[in-house]
């Protein structure tokens, strides 16, 4: 499982998650293409992510920053 990506965006999100949708939805509109994990169906990716402390979805990863929920002004940030 790819952790990290310098080229694109990692979204680990569930089912039935508005602001999981909603960063989808973003990334998809700007034409980004992102790698998807989903937590409900990937134990190892829950694993990873809450053993990073993370405790809603989506998490979100770019380079080196990550962060928790739906943040436009965050997402933003990705070219």
């Amino acid at each position: 499982m790819e952790r990290y990506s310098v080229d694109r965006p990692i979204v680990y999100s569930k089912n039935r998650c508005v602001q999981c949708d909603w960063t989808k939805k973003y990334l998809q509109e700007k034409n980004i293409e992102y790698l998807e994990y989903n937590v409900e169906e990937d134990y190892e990716a829950l694993l990873y992510v809450t053993s990073l402390g993370f405790k809603a979805a989506p998490v979100v990863f770019w380079g080196t920053e990550s962060w928790a929920g739906y943040q436009p002004d965050k997402l933003a940030q990705i070219q």
